[in-house]
């Protein structure tokens, strides 16, 4: 991997929980296994009262930090971000930082702050000339955290406003999914094992399942949550850049515009789905009480900060089909809740059974391909072999490999391969401007129908269960398949269906 040095890494809402659960563990990572040169800071700045000192104390006791090595380049200096003129106490603290670690005047800025604080913080970083970006002052670049805006409009004002200060190849729009190996290693298992690409289009794919699902409710994130919903915490970002990875077409090379110009190409194939779609292709549920071993669940109208007449989506299904040759009539499905049985991300590639018919009567079961995201990080594919002995019985066996026996101590975080590329340049794995909007043309629609028949396709499921029954029906009658629920490891063969 490429070193970065000669950087500062400003971060805005630098007291926050992003920043000493992810972002400070993250660049301390980096640290550690060398990745950074010996000029660099990190700026942290935020409307609590910290002295350089005591902010330093505070990481080490959140974090277990405590390397001098890295925690002296821990800065903080204590603004209101919405005051354009604390913006000038900035950039003379960068100004004097860049001065002390000569970092040649190039500055990340890590926007970690709710949606309703960027247009104050961009209008001040442009007020002091902090957005300039060229060869006499050195790089800028600003990475921004989800959610991109709350539906089509919204996202398109973001846009406008941060491509009037800042030009589109500085912007980083975060989402850490596409920091995980696995997915990353969905490009690479494509397009550079030819037994897979050939086979990666509707002659030989049944269908396709992208799923992020949770053990845990919505922990104290009732107010966040009960406004945004599953569809818009998890499938507009998420599960819906996984998918770019999955249906777009070969690049003409592996740079970042070549592989960003096709996810968007992607995007721009999803059918919007109508209303008769819409009845019948999206299923949500709201996890009801329940007891579990001897544990009992709050329902999601019981947790703190839900109204009792809530009709927010604690789980959502839906099908997703795409507009192109390649995909044309198979099916997507995307899932993701609160409160299931298990937690785990994967991507399951449904092949269709083979087209000849010599073994059709012996148990020969179609192929299967998962890229486990999380956790158990690896790849399984799934095929017949003759079992041992007289005839021709067929059983399925598995080809594993996992991210644990490639390496002692992998990037653990996505956030730790995002912050490395932002600060190397490299925007490969960030959300382009074009993509966010096209991704939120395919949602907001499902989103206006929610909001116009709240209680259509809402259904209560048990805590500590895989959901709605009519989840399973909404894939079972596509396909004759049922969703892929695995009780523990990646290559277990038990599916937990309660």
């Amino acid at each position: 991997m490429q070193i970065a040095d000669k950087f500062i890494i400003t971060i805005f809402g630098a007291s926050g929980d992003l920043t000493k659960k992810k972002l400070i563990p993250g660049l301390y990572n980096l640290f550690q296994q060398k990745l950074f040169g010996k000029n660099f800071a990190i700026l942290g700045i935020a409307r609590t009262i910290y002295t350089d000192k005591s902010y330093r104390q505070y990481i080490s006791r959140e974090t277990a930090i405590n390397d001098p090595d890295f925690i002296s380049r821990l800065y903080f200096i204590s603004v209101n971000t919405t005051s354009v003129d604390d913006y000038e106490k900035i950039k003379t603290r960068l100004e004097l930082l860049d001065q002390q670690y000569h970092t040649n005047g190039n500055i990340l800025f890590y926007m970690s702050l709710p949606p309703s604080m960027f247009s104050a913080v961009i209008g001040g970083l442009a007020h002091t000339g902090l957005n300039n970006h060229n060869t006499t002052t050195g790089w800028r670049r600003i990475i921004v955290e989800k959610p991109f805006g709350y539906d089509l409009e919204s996202a398109q004002k973001l846009n406008k406003e941060l491509l009037s200060v800042f030009f589109e190849q500085q912007i980083y729009r975060i989402d850490h999914y596409l920091g995980k190996e696995t997915v990353q290693n969905i490009l690479v298992t494509r397009f550079s094992n030819s037994i897979f690409e050939p086979l990666w289009n509707n002659k030989y794919i049944n269908h396709v399942q992208i799923s992020a699902v949770e053990d845990i409710g919505i922990e104290k994130r009732g107010g966040y949550y009960d406004s945004s919903g599953a569809l818009r915490d998890m499938v507009q970002n998420h599960l819906l850049q996984v998918f770019g990875m999955i249906a777009m077409e070969e690049p003409s090379s592996i740079d970042s515009a070549s592989i960003r110009d096709k996810i968007s190409e992607a995007f721009k194939a999803l059918k919007i789905p109508d209303t008769k779609k819409m009845l019948t292709d999206v299923i949500r549920g709201q996890y009801t009480r329940s007891c579990k071993d001897e544990f009992m669940m709050a329902g999601y109208k019981q947790e703190d900060g839900i109204p009792e007449q809530s009709t927010t989506e604690t789980y959502v299904a839906l099908k997703a089909e795409i507009d192109n040759e390649r995909w044309k009539g198979v099916p997507f499905f995307f899932r993701t809740g609160k409160r299931l049985r298990n937690k785990v991300s994967e991507v399951v590639i449904q092949f269709k059974p083979s087209v000849t018919r010599l073994f059709n009567n012996h148990n020969n079961e179609p192929n299967q391909l998962v890229f486990r995201l999380q956790p158990d990080e690896g790849i399984l594919f799934r095929f017949g072999l003759k079992k041992p002995g007289a005839g021709f019985d067929i059983t399925n066996v598995n080809m594993l490999f996992r991210y644990s026996s490639m390496v002692e101590k992998p990037i653990v975080s996505g956030y730790d391969r995002l912050l490395l590329d932002c600060l190397n340049g490299d925007s490969t794995l960030f959300s382009r401007g074009d993509a966010q909007e096209q991704s939120w043309k395919f949602i907001t629609p499902i989103l206006n129908f929610f909001k116009e028949n709240p209680n259509h396709n809402l259904y209560g499921y048990k805590a500590g269960t895989w959901g709605p029954i009519e989840a399973t029906d909404l894939i079972f009658k596509e396909t004759g398949y049922l969703w892929r629920n695995t009780c523990r490891g990646l290559e277990n063969e038990c599916i937990c269906m309660l």
